[in-house]
């Protein structure tokens, strides 16, 4: 099966059925942040699922390989990051692993 793994994304060529994944090589499927490292909420991730289909999309018609699904992955991961960094989503800090992968958490200070 064909699959990209970074880690906040993880890309199959592969189909869900009653939580188990079947190799396809007509469907992708997204799992985002697998460890619970970030706080999400359904708008920014509608929004990760969004840009997912828009690179899928510019992809179309190319063949299905391990090289086009890791740039989906990195250019995912980098969304991601654009989302941590404008603040629509943050650091889990209850996450088993605190990792601070994508930059150091932002903390409000009292402006004096």
């Amino acid at each position: 099966m064909l699959k990209s793994t970074t880690r906040h994304v993880h890309i199959f060529a592969a189909e869900v059925q009653a939580e188990v994944l079947y190799p396809s090589d007509r469907k992708l499927t997204l799992d985002i942040d697998p460890d619970n490292e970030f706080i999400w909420n359904d708008v920014a991730l509608q929004k990760v699922y969004s840009e997912f289909e828009r690179l899928v999309a510019q992809y179309s018609g190319q063949a299905l390989s391990d090289y086009n699904l890791r740039r989906i992955g990195s250019d995912l991961e980098n969304f991601i990051r654009s989302l941590l960094q404008k603040g629509e989503i943050a650091y889990n800090l209850d996450s088993r692993v605190l990792n601070f992968s994508m930059g150091r958490p932002q903390v409000g200070g009292s402006k004096s």
